[in-house]
């Protein structure tokens, strides 16, 4: 049986385009991989999403890492969209291409289209590109940060929606993860 490796990450990808350094340990033979994980220190899965990453707020990305990705990973992707949104699912936040050596997102990542370690930022459901916070029209909404470890470096240029990623990453997805946070304006 193949080993498996597990990534770690020592510390953190930082607005200066730095990679975090990273330790591979293999599990020990017969013991089950741990499933592809993410979380933020700025809510837990399920809990409110601080005013500060909405519109009411600084509009700010939230830290966000994960942890265990599939052997084979070559690329990460996220979404983070709103599926209460009145007209439909409302895309707030689309990367990829993201390196399988990146486990972590500094918080208030800039709006640039390439970020300095080649990663990629799609259009939201606003058309902007970039991260845009909650801005529920009315009741409490659920917002989703999708994380998916790709078997490959998407040929997708910057700029892409939501849509056009997932169409992309048809047949490429290892593993996905989710994390959710509830909002509502007051």
């Amino acid at each position: 049986m193949a080993a498996i490796l597990v990534v770690i990450v020592l510390g953190t990808l930082g607005c200066g385009g730095e990679e975090a350094p990273v330790l591979r340990s293999t599990p020990t033979l017969g013991e089950a991989a741990t499933p592809l994980a993410i979380s933020s220190t700025a809510f837990q899965n399920g809990g409110g999403i601080p005013v500060r990453y909405t519109c009411d707020g600084e509009d700010i990305s939230p830290p966000l890492q994960w942890s265990h990705a599939p052997e084979g990973t070559q690329s990460f992707a996220l979404v983070a969209d709103d599926p209460d949104a009145p007209g439909g699912t409302w895309a707030h936040w689309v990367l990829y291409n993201l390196s399988s050596g990146t486990l972590a997102l500094a918080e208030a990542i800039p709006p640039d289209d390439v970020l300095p370690d080649g990663s990629m930022q799609g259009r939201n459901s606003w058309g902007r590109l970039g991260y845009s916070g909650p801005r529920p029209p009315s009741g409490a909404h659920h917002y989703y940060f999708r994380l998916y470890a790709l078997d490959t470096v998407l040929d997708l240029g910057s700029g892409a929606t939501a849509e056009q990623l997932q169409r992309a990453m048809e047949g490429h997805i290892l593993a996905e993860s989710g994390l959710m946070g509830l909002y509502s304006r007051g």
